[in-house]
């Protein structure tokens, strides 16, 4: 089986293309005249040059006619709508052989944006902050999708070369020596990535094959075809790029964005496919590949092994803790958080996984969800803040400038004390002050406007009112980047502290960490929230927060606990007042054994 793309060996490049709509393609090199591939059996079309050297840049002639950019370029060094440049992986030097990532239950992953994580907006820009993340107790990584998309300026949502690293940011190169520097520094990198559709502008795989589908409906565009006719080549597409990253990028796992908007019906599901494929590709080079996947539907299925009918991946994203905590400090009851008033969904969040389990929900107009307590703690990614959380608000404020810092100490520390995997959103550790906008850089000015307009009527079903940043617009970019300083001003010092500490102790104490999910009890009473954790052998931990802007009389029933941390010591920024239990005041004791 041919490898797509522009594939160098020794003295030759292989070009190959899937294109089964095309009568001809020919390939157009720089400084040659275009010359004919031929066709194989499997509507692949191929040619093999001389003397074309590394960054080289050419394009297909599809049908005597159109140029177009290769679906599957390693580098588009002009954007999505210029010639593809001829990569040499073997060019790279990496260092990190005996590198071996994390066991899932140890992860604590940090998501950046790498456009707007500094001033400069690179690949390489990030490596001086990985120190810092190490010294935090962050193991992991993950860097919102970075796939080629229109100009310079995006989430990476709208990505359509999804085998090239985005070229504003450093293209290849610039990700492979992230990607080694992380290693270097012990920490596994992960991988948003997007197949539930791919982006409008520049996207040219419908003029190649039958990329696309009319059957099934997605809220951002077209959906991708991947059990209709002649989608075999379309599983190809995704399959096959989930190991070029682990192949050429030593990627070790994917954030699968919004898989309830994938449709497949066909025998062996095409996130199936995708795991096996990378977990393979991983194996090779003796490391675990980690898939976790992002719905909203609850459904345990995604996690089982496949052997009893599940998807197998490795986890999921439950968004349930974030907004049962969220609708708890702010009181936000517009749109999905209508659906957690109730007093029963933080703690079942948090002791279980999922808080809807197949109960009715309000905002979706459907039963939502499935059990998932005996599902093991490492199959939930959990979180108070992500991108999708802060910047899909009209504002994209962060959870510091909308709740008081002793109630931002408080999630915190649930976020850490809970049987799951934690994920921090860059800055969060400092308590970042600037906002997260949606922003995009379309050079089509039709779809700027249609998209400034989709987010006005998405925020009015939320009742948000007042200006909306435009997301076209370079100052949303940005007022959107972190302002790394602010990490050193005392009370963000203090926050950091805090973080590092909780995951000190997530590391070290057997009662806390992704584990014995079965010895966790969660109770709410009158704003005070009571988690105790316990191990077989008998480690047990018992955390105490007041959710509540308004002290609670409170006290432990014996005298047998150690107080471990308080939330409101003076070195976190607190009063280190002796009242019962303050506003928003956090207290973790353990039992010594």
């Amino acid at each position: 089986m041919n490898v797509l793309g522009a594939s160098v060996l020794e003295d030759t490049v292989t070009f190959a293309v899937w294109a089964p709509r095309c009568r001809s393609v020919d390939v157009a090199v720089e400084g040659r005249r275009p010359q004919s591939m031929t066709r194989g059996a499997d509507d692949v079309f191929t040619l093999t040059l001389t003397d074309v050297a590394p960054g080289t840049r050419y394009r297909y002639r599809l049908d005597g006619e159109q140029h177009r950019p290769d679906p599957t370029a390693r580098w588009q060094p002009e954007g999505v709508h210029g010639a593809s440049a001829v990569v040499d992986p073997q060019r790279f030097l990496w260092t990190d052989a005996d590198f071996r990532g994390h066991a899932p239950g140890d992860l604590v992953i940090y998501q950046l944006h790498v456009g707007t994580f500094t001033a400069a907006g690179t690949f390489e820009a990030v490596i001086q902050h990985l120190p810092a993340l190490v010294d935090l107790g962050v193991t992991a990584v993950q860097l919102m999708p970075v796939a080629e998309f229109p100009g310079s300026r995006n989430w990476g949502y709208d990505g359509v070369h999804l085998y090239a690293p985005q070229s504003t940011y450093g293209g290849p190169r610039g990700l492979r020596r992230l990607v080694d520097a992380c290693h270097a520094a012990a920490l596994s990198v992960l991988l948003d990535v997007v197949y539930n559709h791919f982006g409008p502008e520049g996207n040219y795989l419908a003029e190649y094959g039958p990329y696309f589908t009319d059957r099934y409906k997605t809220p951002w565009g077209p959906a991708v075809n991947l059990d209709g006719e002649g989608s075999a080549g379309v599983r190809r597409h995704v399959v096959e790029n989930g190991r070029a990253w682990v192949r050429e990028f030593h990627i070790d796992g994917f954030r699968l964005d919004a898989i309830h908007a994938i449709h497949d019906a066909s025998p062996v599901h095409i996130l199936t496919e995708f795991a096996e494929a990378v977990r393979e590709e991983g194996a090779r080079r003796r490391r675990r590949v980690h898939v976790i996947a992002e719905s909203h539907d609850n459904d345990r299925r995604l996690v089982l092994p496949v052997a009893e009918g599940g998807l197998g991946l490795d986890a999921v994203w439950s968004d349930d803790f974030h907004h049962a905590l969220h609708h708890r400090l702010t009181g936000e009851t517009a749109g999905y958080y209508a659906d957690f008033t109730g007093d029963h969904h933080l703690p079942r969040a948090i002791a279980e996984g999922f808080a809807f389990q197949g109960e009715p929900s309000q905002y979706w107009g459907r039963p939502r969800g499935t059990a998932s307590r005996g599902l093991p703690p490492e199959r939930f990614v959990i979180f108070i803040q992500n991108h999708d959380q802060v910047g899909n608000r009209a504002r994209a404020a962060r959870l510091s400038t909308l709740v008081p810092f002793g109630a931002v100490k408080v999630a915190a520390g649930l976020l850490f004390a809970a049987p799951a995997v934690p994920l921090l959103f860059m800055g969060e550790e400092y308590g970042e002050t600037a906002p997260f906008h949606f922003f995009t850089s379309f050079l089509d000015r039709e779809l700027a406007e249609r998209v400034r307009r989709g987010r006005l009527e998405e925020f009015s079903r939320f009742g948000w009112q007042g200006t909306i940043a435009d997301p076209n617009a370079p100052a949303t970019f940005v007022a959107s980047r972190l302002n790394h300083a602010l990490a050193g001003a005392p009370r963000h010092r203090a926050l950091r502290e805090y973080y590092r500490r909780w995951l000190a102790l997530r590391r070290s104490h057997p009662a806390l960490g992704a584990r014995d999910k079965e010895g966790t009890h969660v109770a709410l009473d009158d704003a005070v929230l009571t988690l105790t954790r316990a191990t077989p052998a008998g480690d047990e931990i018992r955390l105490i927060a007041n959710l509540g802007a308004a002290p609670r009389a409170w006290s432990l029933p014996d005298t047998a606990w150690r107080l471990v941390l308080d939330s409101d010591a003076p070195v976190f920024g607190g009063t280190g007042a002796a009242t019962p239990l303050a506003a928003y005041q956090l207290l973790l004791y353990e039992r010594p054994k």
